[in-house]
């Protein structure tokens, strides 16, 4: 070593000196955790960011790290002997560590801001993460800068100016980032998604609660517990189907029809027209009922003796009958809004029966509640359905095959349910 000449010019002390300013700034590093990170920890837990308390521990750690570097940065020139490359190669690499570390402190102030801004009653409806997360890109994308401009020497200022060479490269780049940060401002400015809604995006195979918007994506739990991711963007280029609304009016809507059997259609002869009259909830409508068609035939009779043909007189119909029990029935219902739409009502007759559908709304956008009421429903129409001389209309099944091979064979006899298993 000495005859390489590491003792001349006194490399040996400025080393040494060095390696003390190193320890130094890490003795420092360690006084200003021990004396400003725990008690600070200990009067976050007594406040309401207690919850946060990790996110400030993690700040005031990194604000701490800048104080070596600061040591080191300020020292070094004051060390004898070392060349002057290594001493502003040390600087440089000292301002750039800064630059980085505050950067992490102010990406950690962002993250505090929204972990308290949660806190509030409203933070679920109007979250600020997107934001956050967009001030995260803005920091350290100058962040970048300012250590490129330092490690080579050069004005910040410049590197901008020659960024706008490479706009159509970044707007390549952060297209993503782009589309998400403008979809996240409407999706917010609009109120059209928050945490907690209940959205339906059958293309993307998302059915489920959001738990989570954030600038790129947007996490929904479907009801299997599963988890889809949807690109932010994708809510406002796409549709989808948000649920909250209906929570909010506090019903959900039943639409269903029943299928009668159009062949068990008919006039209700004056006998069973009376025999309907034991429903308690149909006795308005049918009084109504008698008042309008005596009316009526009163005033297009043709004649003497004309007006008691059958073919002449208007009727009541069983199908018809049934329509204004279900909807007597459904005004009645403890559990169906009247705030809401409420129709009985034939649809368009079809190969498989003539639909009578039910359109109403419960009164509760429970899930269970609404299909305990739903089902409640229609157990009572199906069952009381033949009251009215109606069937329902259904495909053949085994047991009305075997029934009609029994007719056919001529024995007369019609088997029974287990007898049309065994054949």
């Amino acid at each position: 070593m000495a005859r390489a000449g590491a003792f001349e010019g006194g490399l040996v002390s400025a080393a040494l000196a060095v390696a003390g300013l190193v320890l130094l700034g890490w003795f420092a590093n360690w006084l200003a955790k021990k004396l400003v990170v725990r008690p600070i920890t200990r009067i976050i837990a007594r406040t309401p960011l207690r919850n946060e308390a990790r996110d400030v521990r993690a700040l005031v750690t990194h604000l701490a790290n800048v104080v070596p570097a600061v040591i080191l940065l300020q020292g070094i020139p004051f060390v004898a002997g070392l060349p002057e490359r290594f001493v502003l190669f040390v600087q440089v690499v000292a301002e750039s560590f800064v630059v980085f570390t505050l950067a992490r402190v102010l990406s950690d102030l962002l993250e505090l801001a929204n972990d308290a801004y949660e806190l509030k009653p409203g933070a679920a409806s109007r979250p600020i993460k997107g934001y956050v997360q967009v001030g995260k890109i803005v920091v350290y994308a100058a962040a970048a800068i300012l250590i490129t401009a330092t490690l080579i020497g050069q004005s910040p200022l410049l590197l901008l100016s020659g960024l706008g060479a490479l706009a159509a490269v970044l707007m390549l780049i952060f297209r993503d980032t782009i589309l998400s940060l403008v979809a996240s401002v409407q999706l917010r400015s609009n109120d059209m998604l928050r945490v907690g809604d209940w959205i339906e995006m059958p293309q993307l195979n998302a059915d489920g609660d959001v738990i989570d918007i954030a600038l790129h994506t947007v996490k929904v739990q479907n009801f299997d517990k599963t988890v889809t991711t949807i690109p932010t963007h994708k809510l406002i280029s796409d549709s989808y189907r948000n649920w909250r609304f209906m929570r909010e009016w506090g019903g959900r809507r039943i639409k269903r029809a029943l299928l009668l059997d159009q062949t068990t259609v008919g006039f209700l002869s004056r006998r069973q027209w009376e025999d309907l009259r034991a429903f308690a909830i149909l006795r308005p409508y049918m009084d109504a009922k008698d008042q309008e068609l005596a009316a009526w035939n009163a005033a297009h009779a043709h004649g003497e003796g004309e007006d008691d043909r059958p073919a002449n007189r208007r009727r009541p119909t069983n199908a018809g009958t049934f329509r204004a029990y279900v909807a007597a029935y459904l005004e009645a219902h403890p559990h169906i809004s009247q705030r809401g739409t409420l129709l009985v009502r034939q649809l368009e007759p079809t190969e498989k029966g003539l639909p009578l559908e039910i359109y109403c709304f419960t009164d509760t956008a429970d899930w269970g509640e609404y299909e305990a009421i739903q089902a409640d429903i229609f157990d009572h129409l199906i069952a009381i359905l033949p009251q009215f001389g109606l069937r329902l209309f259904q495909q053949p099944g085994g047991a009305d095959l075997a029934r009609l091979g029994a007719c056919v064979s001529g024995d007369g006899q019609v088997p029974r349910p287990d007898d049309a298993v065994e054949a």
